[in-house]
């Protein structure tokens, strides 16, 4: 029995790269969020508005995630030890599995104070309403610039991009239901954009909690067919068989993969595992791989599994 491990050396280095730059953007965007929030928060109590209210909730949801995922990229960047092998690196998964739960329970806040007021409408001051919402608008327009570069390589920084690009829309509203409320004195305008708010984010909140849980379940990565992947084992050249196949990721931007390959008989079972690395790399960008290989008589002496 040969056993056999491919792995990527530079993968480690360029994902230290790439959470150093995630790192120096989260700090940017967090420090242009969290000055905005104080100023929100206090337009919202000044002006009576539950639309600036719901948006300084998801503008503060928006600087705990940043901060959430700016430590998880520092405590994630730790190196293995022997009582993590693996690191910390899924720090950042969970942490963006907090920020989804929290974003569901801001967004169900919002909804229910958006019914109460719809059913006993208060005045809205929109002139002021107005001007912090374009305020807002600015500060999230900036950041989510900032951010962009790295929601898509971490779902840690995708979902603290989500939750700004949630609050910019939330500003364009705020700013329309302003706008309405100044010229039709419509109070229940507020309230109505309010809930909107709330009901757009969690769509895309659900998205963020199901691909965070998938990877904590050490589900198939998002976009791979597992199918596919053993197929495609099965037919390098000297494979009889793939069995005990396991495709997971750590982090959501990473692929780890176990499997045992029967080889032929008459094959180098290390051509082959070679064979079978190189294929897992160029098709599926597979770069950690353990291949355990196996001849046909070792297969037909291992216990039988119900």
């Amino acid at each position: 029995m040969a056993q056999s491990h491919s792995h990527d050396e530079g993968d480690h280095a360029g994902h230290d790269h790439a959470a150093g730059a995630n790192a120096r953007s989260l700090t940017v965007a967090l420090a242009l969020t969290g000055t905005f929030l104080i100023a929100e928060l206090a337009g919202a109590w000044l002006f009576n508005s539950l639309a600036l209210l719901s948006d300084a909730a998801h503008m503060f949801t928006d600087a705990a995630a940043l901060a959430i995922a700016l430590a998880a990229i520092r405590i994630g960047r730790r190196p293995p030890d022997d009582r993590r092998t693996y690191g910390y690196r899924r720090f950042e998964i969970l942490a963006a599995a907090f920020n989804a739960l929290l974003l569901f329970a801001v967004a169900a806040y919002v909804l229910y104070e958006g019914i109460r007021r719809f059913v006993e409408p208060q005045e809205v001051q929109s002139l002021g309403m107005l001007a912090v919402a374009v305020a807002g608008l600015v500060i999230n327009l900036i950041a989510m610039r900032v951010l962009a570069g790295g929601k898509d390589e971490s779902l840690n920084v995708k979902g603290a991009y989500l939750e700004v690009w949630a609050d910019m829309l939330g500003s364009l509203g705020v700013i329309a239901a302003a706008a309405l409320i100044y010229f039709t004195g419509w109070s229940w305008v507020d309230p109505i954009v309010a809930i909107a708010i709330g009901l757009w984010v969690l769509p895309r909140t659900w998205i963020l909690l199901r691909d965070t849980t998938n990877i904590l379940l050490q589900g198939v990565p998002r976009g791979v067919d597992l199918g596919s992947v053993r197929a495609s084992m099965a037919k390098v050249a000297g494979v009889m068989e793939v069995h005990d196949l396991h495709l997971w990721s750590i982090a959501g931007s990473d692929m780890s993969l176990t499997a045992h390959a029967v080889f032929q008989p008459g094959s180098d079972p290390e051509t082959v595992r070679r064979a079978i690395s190189e294929m897992l790399h160029d098709e599926f960008g597979i770069s950690h791989a353990t291949i355990q290989m196996e001849s046909d008589a070792e297969q037909c002496l291992e216990p039988v599994h119900p």
